[in-house]
């Protein structure tokens, strides 16, 4: 784990990256954020009324010297934001409108991280996944190309990573939202230093069982391949036939996997979340996420019940989706 880490630290250090956390008030935001400052990693922008900011990091002991705090009630570019929000929402609000959505620390800090004044957002300490990920939606938007957000989580074991996804948005997905998971996922690996290898899993190996859910796999399989036919990816597989090489020797003799695979594509969010908590609890696996991908610029969500360590954490992964 410390070694996937490191690896972020690198990429990331000197580049002058700024990550945006709309908690500002939060006593683990600030402790983290005052670590990723005073060890040069990012400029962290709180957000929240300046002098509690202050009296909180005071508080608790840490210094916010090195870092940015920004209060939507005081901020002196509201008007820029404002007239960005009105056009970025297309007549779905007005000017009023806008002024009262902004002082939403969410929406303001989406804001800041859509007019490129921060590379990055973490945010859910005190949110729900809702308030995260909703602002991002309607004004960050998902790149080119993409029609869905996706959430992957890397699963991490002494010197093994695997992708896990998608863990945390899709419920239902169809062959084409597997299709663009698949390709999400790859470059999320990438950015792990891992060399994808992607395996779209089902009940059925190549064919051994039929049903709409093993051909909307099989589909998917074909139509991610169409889209980039660089990509190392087959279906749809068993777990065990793209994880075992001696059942993928047996069940799919003609792979380009061969038990080597390191993404795994979930058919649906149900079996996504079971299989990673599986991994988790049973198989001794850390899982670091959910990563949200296919944004045009990276917003991450954390969990209510965080620690001071998952911010650190998230933020250098934000930080480097932002690169």
């Amino acid at each position: 784990m410390s070694d996937l880490f490191e690896g972020l630290k690198e990429k990331i250090s000197g580049r002058n990256l700024r990550i945006v956390f709309p908690e500002g008030l939060d006593e683990r935001i600030i402790r983290a954020a005052s670590r990723l400052a005073e060890e040069n990693l990012i400029t962290p922008i709180l957000v929240g009324n300046i002098e509690q900011v202050q009296t909180k990091a005071n508080e608790v002991g840490v210094s916010l010297e090195s870092a940015e705090i920004y209060d939507p009630a005081t901020y002196a570019g509201m008007e820029e934001l404002v007239a960005a929000f009105v056009d970025r929402r297309k007549g779905k609000a007005t000017e009023e409108d806008a002024r009262k959505i902004l002082l939403d620390e969410n929406y303001f800090g989406t804001m800041l991280v859509y007019l490129n004044k921060a590379h990055g957002l973490v945010s859910g300490a005190a949110h729900s996944t809702a308030d995260t990920v909703r602002p991002a939606l309607q004004i960050i938007k998902t790149k080119a190309g993409v029609k869905k957000t996706s959430g992957v989580f890397i699963m991490v074991r002494e010197d093994e990573k695997y992708v896990f996804a998608d863990c945390a948005i899709n419920i239902a997905p169809d062959s084409n939202d597997l299709a663009e998971i698949a390709i999400e996922s790859a470059k999320t690996a990438e950015m792990f230093d891992i060399e994808p290898r992607i395996a779209m899993l089902s009940f059925s190996t190549k064919g051994s069982a039929k049903s709409p859910e093993t051909e909307r796999v099989a589909e998917a399989v074909e139509e991610a391949k169409r889209r980039d036919a660089s990509l190392v990816l087959d279906g749809e597989f068993q777990f065990d036939a793209a994880f075992v090489p001696s059942v993928a020797k047996s069940k799919a003799p003609g792979s380009v996997l061969q038990g080597d695979a390191n993404v795994f594509i979930f058919p649906s969010l149900e079996a996504g979340n079971i299989g990673y908590k599986i991994a988790q609890r049973l198989g001794g696996f850390e899982a670091v996420g959910p990563i949200l991908q296919g944004l045009n610029a990276p917003v991450n969500d954390l969990s209510r019940g965080c620690n001071e360590e998952d911010v650190y954490k998230l933020a250098l992964i934000t930080a480097a989706q932002g690169l």
